[in-house]
């Protein structure tokens, strides 16, 4: 089992409010994972529980056969003991201290021998691209430096688990992304286990092996990104990764039209739907805005009443009926100006019903199969 984190019913509260609900989760030895999820999810919860700063309700969190914490036997090791090494949100670093002597503090505390302080050091300074800034301080360096210097501080204790506390949060956009590429480039070469944490899409999705959603202290989904973001088990989890559309739909005469607007063309036909989403004659239909083409012979008509140019893409609102869609295009349709009347087609399409929430999802072949009812 090597030193998998294994996290078994883990359940977590705070007066009557449950933070985290029977968790249960497996992460591997040497993969970055991601928790996600709205603010007041759970997921830093989680990550405190993990580090040793908060203990658990109930349940048991071991790393390979070490157990950490556990409700049942009344064991709780402490966050000292367990070999993490944790970076927050703030920089956290000591403004009057040079990079150098942030990083090896930790280091002498533990008291190790001169030769192993410098050696981890100088290690952890150029594995984060700080060596050559040994000398200087805190106040001296950019953001983006400052929260290398937490991350060099972390591994120069050679963790056995890093955990990450959306520590990319205060830089500025520029920095953001650049401490990414830099964090994902250091666990490949260090093999270490990276448990992160953010409320931002596009960071977990560039950074994560796998990675879990949380809504309300409540696993939604774990999985790879990209099957997340194009197999959502649940209308949630459409609709917190990425950008999406839901439009209610009717059927009428074995054809799916927009509510309210049959004149505007059809969407699919009842046949190529899962029957178990149109029960009732009405559904919900959800698409991503880059699944929308537009297409002189396609099904829908609409007109353009916003247009919204971005750089690399241009962002268009279409009016249907009553209701309106989102649809991007990769510097295509620029042409088209507000007041535009257009057809739509749409690559792919997610059913819904409408009570109790049930996904299908369409597959090759333009036939759709349904996937396990989950709450919303």
């Amino acid at each position: 089992m090597a030193d998998n984190i294994r996290l078994v019913d883990v359940t977590k509260r705070f007066g009557e409010v449950t933070a985290v609900n029977r968790l249960n989760l497996e992460i591997k030895q040497g993969e970055c994972f991601s928790f996600l999820g709205p603010s007041g999810c759970g997921k830093t919860t989680t990550l405190r529980m993990l580090a040793g700063f908060e203990d658990l309700d109930e349940g048991e969190m071991y790393v390979g056969d070490t157990l950490v914490s556990s409700s049942i036997k009344k064991y709780y090791l402490p966050p000292e003991k367990r070999g993490f090494g944790m970076v927050f949100q703030a920089f956290a670093v000591w403004p009057h201290m040079s990079v150098y002597e942030n990083v090896a503090f930790p280091l002498r505390v533990k008291r190790m021998s001169r030769e192993d302080v410098d050696r981890r050091t100088r290690e952890a300074l150029i594995n984060t691209r700080l060596n050559g800034l040994e000398r200087n301080f805190p106040g001296e360096l950019s953001g983006g430096q400052q929260q290398r210097i937490a991350l060099a501080r972390a591994i120069a204790l050679n963790p056995r688990v890093l955990l990450l506390d959306e520590p990319l949060s205060n830089l500025d956009p520029h920095n953001r992304e650049s401490m990414r590429f830099e964090i994902k480039d250091l666990q490949r070469k260090l093999g270490v286990t990276i448990v992160f944490v953010t409320h931002d899409q596009s960071e977990a999705m560039a950074l994560s092996d796998r990675m879990l959603v949380m809504k309300e202290g409540v696993v939604q989904q774990v999985d790879t990104p990209v099957n997340i973001y194009y197999n959502p088990a649940n209308r949630f989890v459409f609709s917190f990764i990425g950008l999406s559309n839901f439009i209610p739909v009717e059927v009428e005469d074995g054809k799916v039209y927009v509510e309210g607007a049959k004149g505007a063309g059809h969407l699919a036909l009842a046949s190529e739907v899962a029957s178990d989403a149109l029960k009732g004659g009405k559904a919900v239909a959800a698409f991503r805005p880059s699944d929308i083409v537009f297409e002189e012979d396609g099904r829908v008509s609409g007109k353009v009443i916003r247009r919204t140019f971005l750089g690399e893409q241009v962002d268009y609102r279409i009016k249907v009926g009553e209701h309106e869609l989102r649809m991007q295009r990769y510097r295509q349709g620029a042409y088209l100006k507000e007041g535009d009347a257009v057809r739509l087609g749409f690559k792919r399409i997610l059913w819904y019903e409408k009570a109790p929430l049930m996904i299908s999802r369409k597959v090759r072949g333009g036939r759709t199969a349904a996937a396990p009812s989950l709450p919303f």
